[in-house]
């Protein structure tokens, strides 16, 4: 269903019945993981693809440098210039 670099992908889908009784697919809720990431400064032209393609060599992994942050909308962790945001490695397959 997700592609193996997605934070969804191993994530357990489940049947549900929604309130006027439709059966639906859905998945479980993710906890994020508690991590342990190097400290980087946000300059003004940071952009969290081009940051995850530097650090992972593909920018779909972006959601790994969200993870590590607590961040659902990834594209918040660059609203403010100067912040320190953490990266984390991510084990290579």
């Amino acid at each position: 269903m997700f592609l193996e670099t997605s934070r969804y992908y191993n994530q357990k889908v489940v049947d549900a019945i929604t309130k006027d009784g439709r059966h639906i697919k859905v998945l479980t809720l993710r906890r994020l993981p508690s991590v342990e990431g190097k400290p980087v400064l946000i300059k003004g032209n940071d952009r969290l693809d081009i940051m995850a393609q530097h650090q992972y060599g593909n920018p779909t992994m972006f959601w790994h440098i969200a993870d590590a942050n607590t961040e659902l909308q990834a594209n918040n962790l660059f609203l403010e210039k100067g912040k320190r945001i953490r990266i984390i490695k991510v084990p290579q397959k």
